[in-house]
Formats: structure tokens, sequence, C-alpha cells
């Protein structure tokens, strides 16, 4: 090193006051302010009443519930999905920190509060709609439902058969009883402790293998439905995850065959009207039950309806009509098979004088180029989906479905609430 250089080295074991004030760590139109202020503007009397810590009760108080809200849907709006890697950012994160302001935050706590908010959170998804309604922001003139696939958080190797099951099974109840004599002997404090947090692992995970015994069991008996109509069901080998028993191996957009979930999405003007994660393969008649869900969030059905084939069958084209006149389903009609003899033929159109009058209607509608135009708007909610995989939406990072639902509506309020941010900011 040259002579006469002068220079600041660190002194790490100096002891140094440092003043912090975090609301200057945050510029101005910082959008972790604007989750705040969407909190704030919300009623969370819901969550302030399963709160112990009273005035007249022992016990410290509880982290306000407005703070774990506005940290899981930042969270969600930057792609975190971690309840770990949250309470880390708590720590070294400017716009975590802010939102914190200094309320301890774990991730135990976070992960419970995800786990047990999901009719609490369905909640806040309908009273922000009917907000965003009232604006007019969402006009519900047009719905459109659509399915899309989400790995789940269970791998592939978790998949197992009946015989697998079987030696998994007796090898957790193997443990479980090992660890039964070793805490009948005289251990010290420190390995009771070690042995008594192996058997609550190993009691769960028997717990978790139980309800799969208890899955695998109706999926033996769908399977032995399907195979009695058709002879090549029964070639297939059902199989149970061991992680999360509910989910089922779908096959996802990009062709890979996973442990997943379909989530059933319902959207208007780009914004989530209904959200319903399922463990269905197919989305052949589920549409009823997202309707459902629809009319129970705004209190009112749109007058179209864009579905895609494999989602809407005939009877619910039925139901719905008739339980919602006026309603205009747009969905194209299935292939029909090449029909060559004169018999066929006039078997098929007897079949179609016969179908009801609400069947015979859509028929009409789609035949039309109008009708194929309005069918056309139902790749626009492909963006929303994007967008909320593009939040992380792609997998879950929970197990089961009561979890998974909670995950579900925490992405759902997100994007309302960016993309009405997003709609008053162009109107700006």
């Amino acid at each position: 090193m040259g002579r006469g250089i002068r220079l600041l080295r660190p002194d790490r074991t100096q002891l140094r006051w440092e003043v912090v004030d975090l609301d200057s760590q945050l510029p101005p139109d910082h959008r972790a302010r604007l989750v705040w202020a969407f909190v704030q503007s919300l009623d969370l009397s819901a969550f302030h009443a399963r709160i112990k810590a009273r005035d007249d009760l022992p016990g410290r108080p509880a982290s306000d519930p407005a703070v774990l809200l506005a940290i899981w849907l930042y969270a969600t709006l930057e792609a975190i999905g971690s309840a770990r890697a949250i309470e880390r950012l708590c720590r070294d994160h400017a716009a975590f920190r802010w939102l914190a302001g200094g309320v301890p935050v774990n991730h135990d706590m976070l992960s419970a509060f995800r786990r047990d908010s999901g009719p609490l959170l369905d909640q806040l998804m309908s009273r922000s709609l009917t907000a965003l309604i009232a604006e007019g922001l969402i006009t519900l003139e047009e719905l459109t439902i659509d399915g899309t696939k989400i790995r789940a958080r269970a791998g592939g190797g978790s998949m197992t058969g009946r015989d697998r099951l079987g030696r998994i099974e007796a090898a957790v109840t193997e443990r479980i009883g090992a660890l039964k004599a070793e805490l009948e002997q005289d251990v010290g404090a420190a390995e009771r402790k070690r042995l008594l947090r192996g058997m609550c692992a190993a009691e769960d995970r028997a717990g978790r293998i139980a309800r799969a015994r208890e899955r695998l069991r109706v999926l033996e008996d769908e399977q032995a439905t399907r195979a009695r109509r058709d002879a090549r069901a029964a070639k297939s080998v059902p199989k149970v995850s061991t992680a999360d028993p509910a989910v089922r191996r779908m096959r996802m957009p990009d062709g890979a065959v996973h442990p997943g979930w379909n989530v059933q999405v319902a959207t208007s003007c780009g914004f989530v009207v209904a959200i319903d994660p399922t463990d269905r393969r197919s989305d052949n008649g589920l549409a009823p039950g997202l309707v459902e869900q629809v009319v129970r969030r705004c209190a009112r059905m749109s007058r179209r309806l864009l579905a895609d084939a494999t989602a809407m069958t005939m009877d619910d084209i039925v139901t719905l009509c008739g339980r919602y006149p006026g309603l205009e389903i747009y969905s194209p009609p299935p292939g029909q098979r090449g029909i060559v003899t004169p018999a066929g033929q006039r078997n098929r159109r007897s079949q179609l004088r016969r179908e009801p009058d609400a069947v015979k209607e859509w028929r009409q509608r789609m035949a039309t180029d109008e009708g194929k135009a309005v069918y056309q708007r139902r790749k626009l909610t492909e963006h929303v989906h994007a967008r909320m995989k593009n939040r992380g939406f792609g997998r879950m990072p929970v197990h089961g479905i009561t979890a998974v639902r909670s995950v579900c509506y925490m992405h759902a309020i997100t994007q309302n609430m960016w993309h009405a941010h997003s709609l008053r900011s162009r109107a700006n």
C-alpha cells in the first residue's frame, strides 16, 4: 500500500447510537403506503373479536391484525409466500419494517394468521367487492369463469399407492413406539425435550398417514365407478400424497404432471369476484358453484356469462338460465362427430328438437358472429391469472384445503386492490 494514503477503516466494535425514522425510509408514493391505506379503510372488527388480550385479563398485548394483514398483502404483491422470509424482511427491509412499525412479528404468528383467517378474508373480499361496485369500477355486465392449475406444496415423491402407504404407516408406528419407550426411561431434561419434539413430529405424520388412507379409499371407490363405465380406467393405480392427502396429480399448463389444485376463478372488469380451490382435475360442472359464490358476494348476477367449453355442461346451461332469467351464456358448443348415414342425421335432428329452450337459444347465440365475438373476450381473464401467477400464485406455499383457500383469498384481495389503484391512477 502506497505511502501517505489515509483510509477510514471499519471498526465494528465501536458502540453507536442510531436514530431511525421509519417514515423517512419510504418515498411518499411507495406501494407499501398504498397497502397500509387500503388496510386502514377496512373494517377489521372481526379480527379484533378473536383477540383474547383484554383490559381485565392477564397476558401480553396481541400484535395488531391490521399490521399482519398489511404485511401479508404487501408480501403477496412482492411475490413472497414464505413466513420465515417475511420475518427476516421485517428486520432488514425498509418497506416491511415500515409496515410493522415496531410491532413484534415472527413466522409462527404470520403462519397462524394466514392459516386461521380464511373465513375473515372471505368476508373482507366480499366487502371490498361491494365497495368497488359502489365506486363503479366493477359493473358485472360480463362475468368470465375459468380454472387454472396450481402446483401444490406436496412434491411428486410424496405420492404413494396402497402397498407403500402400508410400509410407511408401519415405520411411523414403530417410530412412535420407540420414542415412547425412550421417554419412559430416566433421561435428562434436554434429551426429554428432544424426544418430545420427535414424538410430536411422528404423531403429526401418523395423522397425515391416517388421512391419506381415508383419501385413498375414496380415490379407489371413484376409480371403481369409472371402471364400470370405461374398462381402461381400471389400469390406473390410485395414489395419494402423504404430505397433503387432499391433493391430486394434475396435468399442469406446461404439460407436466404434479400434485396440484384446480382453482376456479371468476373475473369481471379485471377484478376477481369469486375464487375457489378444488381437487377436481376437470372444470366440468363447476360453473354453477362459482356463479353462486358471485351472487353471494355481489348480491346480483351478470347479464353475460363467458365460460370455456370444458366448464359448461348442457345441464349447467339449463340450471343457470332457469335460476337467472335473462342470463346469456357464451360458451362454444362441443364438436360433433361426423354423421355419415341418413339415419344418424335424422337421429341428430330429433335430439336437437327435444333440447330445452335454454340450450336452443344458446346454440343460436353461438352460431352468430356477434356471439363468437363476445366469447373471444373470455381470453381477457388470462391476464388476471398471469398477474396473480407473477405474484407467486403458480405454487401453493401451504398444505391443506383450508390454508390453500386462505392463500387464494389473499391473492384475490391483492389483485383487486392493485387493479383498483391502477384504474384510479389512469383516471387522474
